[in-house]
């Protein structure tokens, strides 16, 4: 947290060597959370980039950051959501098979394990609504409170309560489903 706001003070300064830092500290979490999000490679690496161009351009805005990361996780939902109205406007939603990101992970055989295992959770993610499917990724890869998601959301807690319950329920009952097959 201090790292942040040392980081954020010497990017507002003008140092490109901390929006950089920034980038390398927090892009896996924000392309891990955009691909569960929009369960599209291609598109959540164009929303991950996208956040830093408009972060890079903010340099001069004088708001003030209390927690970059979660600053950084809700702008790469807020633009999961646009991109998905704009698909929904344009009729070209379509779900296609994404790759994951590479894990760091020291033995070959625990990634075929992981990445199994995500494509599972992926492909059972892609079937919940995506209401459900945003408050369950910004709880659990985001890091933000059902209170915090709430206002975001512009919902009230009980509404996003409701949608990450149902939401896990609808994932345990499809991966019992998967697993039996």
């Amino acid at each position: 947290m201090l790292e942040d706001k040392v980081l954020v003070r010497k990017f507002k300064s003008g140092d490109p060597a901390a929006l950089e830092r920034i980038y390398e500290k927090y892009k896996n979490d924000l392309l891990s959370l955009a691909v569960s999000l929009m369960n599209d490679i291609t598109a959540a690496e164009d929303a991950v980039h996208d956040v830093f161009v408009n972060f890079a351009q903010s340099v001069a805005k004088p708001y003030r950051i209390r927690n970059l990361r979660k600053y950084l996780m809700t702008s790469v939902a807020n633009r999961v959501r646009s991109q998905q109205r704009y698909m929904q406007r344009h009729r070209t939603a379509g779900i296609e098979n994404s790759e994951f990101p590479s894990r760091n992970l020291s033995r070959p055989e625990r990634w075929l394990i992981l990445n199994e295992d995500l494509k599972l959770l992926d492909r059972a993610l892609a079937q919940i609504p995506y209401e459900q499917r945003e408050v369950i990724t910004l709880y659990m890869q985001g890091g933000m409170s059902l209170r915090e998601i709430a206002r975001f959301q512009n919902e009230s807690a009980n509404t996003v309560i409701g949608r990450y319950r149902y939401g896990l329920n609808k994932l345990r009952s499809l991966l019992d489903s998967e697993v039996e097959k």
